[in-house]
């Protein structure tokens, strides 16, 4: 297949539309079932280099869950916990494939963000994950392969009209790419920039303890950066995104995003939260939203009377400002990358309150000595990667 029509572009009026290869050669995917649309593609492609990054710097099979060209969340396929599996919606007791257990973990980082997302995988899709999937509201995946099972499974979603695109594992893209804006061709070389562990030695904090687990997680973090709208910090713990903050004009607001969604995926598992008893009829994005109302400022627009009803079967108690500050100062261990320099400590002093102590950013501020300097006040570990990683 040399070109694809697309039904429009970026919106109904951008007609025609079409993906094609310049040099006329075939285009590097098969579509299996479905009629991807043009931004469906955008984040197939963004999210097919991301998991096969990281799946080459990891060795572990990789996921994403992409929303309008960057993810929501990224994870390696450790197994699950037994809490991972509650706050998942995981709804069997068997061990699940490791990539099953990659995209479950991409998805849990933000599942509110992850409402119809764009799945991707580094591995040959299974059943395991296929039937995880069924029950998600998704808008197609891509993956280098699939088990007869899973395509049929999968070509079960959306009334028989789920998107599954197959990738060529073996496709390298051209040295140069292009890209039109009102008109005008802009081009430029295409970001093959490996990011692996060597991007970690120069640290630069007193504290230089720097754990395998810590540094699997900064690679998640950097690479998930790289295919982030910037500007953009995450926030990474046992190899999975637990927040994203994504396009934001000021570095320190991305790191408050991230960080309130890192706050969130923590609260989830927070007793409270674990013992909601929601109505039997209830369905998946309704429970993901109550909770998300639940946890936040907005609490009582679940708990008000005639609602709560609706949701719960049991009224829950409030989730007090000061039960959740102090659930979420037990929180530790997790990494913070930023895609451009830290401007100032302040970044450092927010990302201390979701419980971070490993930090990677490229360095080259100014005020880098303010930046190390409050990062020692931390005990942090703070890497200097000496290499930007802007996307747009």
């Amino acid at each position: 297949m040399k070109e694809f029509e697309l039904k429009y572009g970026c919106n109904p009026n951008q007609k025609p539309a079409k993906i094609f290869m310049r040099d006329g050669s075939e285009l590097p995917i098969t579509v299996l079932n479905g009629r991807p649309g043009f931004i469906n593609l955008l984040d197939a492609f963004n999210s097919w280099q991301l998991v096969k990054e990281l799946k080459e710097a990891t060795g572990l099979p990789s996921a994403a869950s992409f929303k309008h060209v960057s993810p929501a969340g990224a994870a390696v396929g450790l197994p699950l916990s037994g809490t991972d599996k509650k706050i998942y919606f995981v709804e069997t007791e068997k061990e699940l494939s490791p990539i099953a257990c990659a995209y479950i973990r991409a998805r849990g980082a933000d599942r509110l963000c992850s409402y119809g997302d764009w799945a991707a995988l580094s591995d040959t899709c299974d059943a395991d994950t296929a039937e995880y999937l069924k029950a998600e509201v998704s808008d197609g995946i891509i993956a280098p392969d699939y088990t007869p099972e899973a395509l049929e499974i999968l070509k079960t979603k959306k009334k028989g009209n789920y998107n599954v695109v197959k990738i060529d594992s073996a496709y390298v893209p051209a040295l140069q790419e292009y890209k039109d804006v009102f008109g005008v061709t802009f081009e430029q070389g295409h970001n093959n920039f490996k990011i692996d562990e060597t991007l970690l030695e120069n640290i630069v904090t007193k504290n230089k303890e720097l754990t395998k687990q810590a540094k699997i997680d900064l690679i998640v973090s950097l690479i998930t950066l790289k295919y982030t709208q910037s500007n953009s910090v995450c926030y990474v713990k046992d190899g999975q995104a637990i927040g994203v903050g994504a396009g934001q004009q000021s570095r320190i607001h991305c790191t408050r995003l991230a960080g309130s969604k890192a706050d969130n995926w923590y609260l989830r598992q927070s007793p409270k939260v674990l013992s909601l008893q929601f109505v039997d009829s209830i369905k998946r994005p309704e429970r993901d939203n109550a909770i998300d109302v639940y946890i936040s400022d907005e609490y009582e627009d679940v708990l008000a009377e005639g609602t709560w009803q609706k949701i719960f079967k049991v009224k829950p108690e409030v989730f007090t400002a000061e039960e959740k500050k102090a659930w979420i100062a037990t929180q530790s261990g997790v990494t913070v990358g930023s895609d451009a320099f830290f401007p100032f400590g302040d970044n450092i002093e927010r990302a201390r309150k979701s419980g971070v102590q490993y930090v990677a950013e490229p360095g080259g501020s100014i005020r880098d000595d303010n930046v190390i300097e409050t990062a020692d006040k931390y005990n942090m570990v703070l890497a200097f990667t000496g290499m930007r990683l802007f996307h747009h």
